[in-house]
C-alpha cells in the first residue's frame, strides 16, 4: 500500500464527520434503516447508482428525497408507468420561433433526468424502451437528442426503486441492465421498536426539518478521495477471489456454485466490491479498506450479479444464501497474490 498524505487523512476525518451529520439529519424523518442509508451513501461516493427493492410503505421515496435535502442536491422524481415514453424521461426537441427574426429553430427541453439526484420510482413498471433510454443516460451521463449531446449535471445519481410484489404487468430489468446499478439494496421491514417510533412520530407531527450537510462539490471531491484510498493485496485478492469463485464450471468454483449457480459475477463485480469497500472505509473514518468492508458490501454488490439455476430454485436457495455460502467458502485471511499471466 502507498502512504496516505496528511491532506487525505484530514479529508477522511472531515468525511466521517459529514457522514455522521447526514445520518443525524436523516434521523429527523427516517427511523432506523441504518444499513440502507449507509449502502446508498456508499454507492453515491463510489460514483454509482443504486436500485432499492422493498414492499410499499417502507419510506424508500422519503429516504431518497430527504437524502437530496441533506446533500444540497437538485432532486427530481419520475413515477414510471406503462405509458411512459423515453422523451418523458430524457427530454424532447420543440420548434420555437424567434420573436425578432421570425425564424423557427429546434430547441431542446430537458426532461426530469437533468437533476443531481433522480428518483426512478418503480422502474420495473415501464417498458424496456423507456428503461433503456434512462439506463443509457446513467452509463454515459449524457442525453442524445436531435444529433446533439446534452451533458447531465455533475454529480449525477439515479436511485431507482422497484416493488417485489404484483409482478403481473411489469417489465423486469434484464440482467445486463441490472449490472449497471452499482448496488442492489434490499429494504426490510423495521424492527418492532422502530415501527413503534414511526407510528408515534408520524401521527404526532414530530417530523423535523432537514438541513444540508454536504454539497455537490464536496461529493465530487470525496469521490476523488475514494479513488486515492489504498487497498492491500489481501483485500483486493479477497474481492477478486469472491468474484472468481462465483462463476460455475471454473477451477475456482466450489461445488455448490457448480450445482446451484447459472452464472456468476463479471469483472464489474470485483470493481464494485473494491470501490465500495474504499467508500465505506472513508465514511467510517479510515484511510484504507479492509476485508470487513468487502464483506459488508458483498450482498448489495453481488445479489444482482449471481443467478441461481432451476436446481437452486427447487431447493429454495436464493442469492442471499448463495452469497453467504460463497463468503464461507472463500477464506478471508488468505494471502492472495496476482496470478501469473
Amino acid at each position: 500500500m502507498t502512504d496516505v498524505s496528511p491532506d487525505d487523512l484530514a479529508a477522511v476525518e472531515r468525511c466521517q464527520q459529514t457522514y455522521q451529520g447526514v445520518r443525524e439529519e436523516l434521523s429527523k424523518v427516517i427511523v432506523g434503516q441504518d444499513e440502507v442509508i449507509e449502502q446508498v451513501l456508499v454507492a453515491m461516493l463510489a460514483g454509482g447508482h443504486a436500485l432499492l427493492e422493498g414492499v410499499p410503505g417502507l419510506a424508500k421515496t422519503l429516504l431518497i428525497s430527504s437524502l437530496a435535502k441533506s446533500l444540497h442536491l437538485s432532486f427530481k422524481r419520475i413515477q414510471f408507468t406503462p405509458d411512459l415514453m423515453p422523451s418523458d424521461v430524457t427530454g424532447t426537441e420543440v420548434i420555437q420561433e424567434n420573436p425578432d427574426t421570425r425564424e423557427r429553430a429546434y430547441r431542446f427541453l430537458p426532461g426530469p433526468i437533468f437533476a443531481n439526484l433522480l428518483l426512478a420510482d418503480e422502474i420495473n413498471r415501464t417498458p424496456p424502451k423507456t428503461q433503456a433510454a434512462m439506463l443509457e443516460a446513467m452509463q454515459e451521463r449524457q442525453v442524445s437528442a436531435g444529433g446533439s449531446m446534452h451533458a447531465l449535471p455533475s454529480p449525477f445519481f439515479v436511485l431507482a426503486t422497484q416493488n417485489p410484489l404484483e409482478q403481473e404487468g411489469t417489465y423486469p430489468l434484464p440482467e445486463a441492465q441490472l449490472d449497471r446499478f452499482l448496488l442492489y439494496i434490499r429494504v426490510a421491514y423495521p424492527s418492532g421498536a422502530e415501527e413503534w417510533d414511526i407510528a408515534r412520530r408520524v401521527t404526532g407531527g414530530e417530523m423535523g426539518e432537514i438541513t444540508a450537510k454536504m454539497s455537490g462539490e464536496e461529493i465530487i471531491e470525496t469521490q476523488k478521495l475514494v479513488t486515492r484510498v489504498p487497498v492491500a493485496d489481501q483485500v483486493l485478492g479477497y474481492a477478486w477471489a469472491l468474484v472468481r469463485a462465483s462463476r460455475p464450471n471454473t477451477d475456482e468454483a466450489p461445488d455448490f456454485v457448480n450445482q446451484w449457480v447459472n452464472w456468476g459475477a463479471g469483472p464489474r463485480g470485483v470493481l464494485t466490491l473494491v470501490t465500495c469497500a474504499k467508500a465505506r472505509a472513508v465514511i467510517h473514518g479510515r484511510h484504507h479498506a479492509t476485508v470487513e468492508d468487502v464483506q459488508a458490501v458483498a450482498k448489495p454488490a453481488l445479489r444482482h450479479r449471481m443467478a441461481g439455476n432451476f436446481s437452486a430454485q427447487a431447493n429454495n436457495v436464493d442469492s442471499e444464501q448463495l452469497i453467504d455460502m460463497l463468503m464461507e467458502a472463500v477464506p478471508a485471511d488468505k494471502q492472495y497474490e496476482r496470478p501469473a499471466a
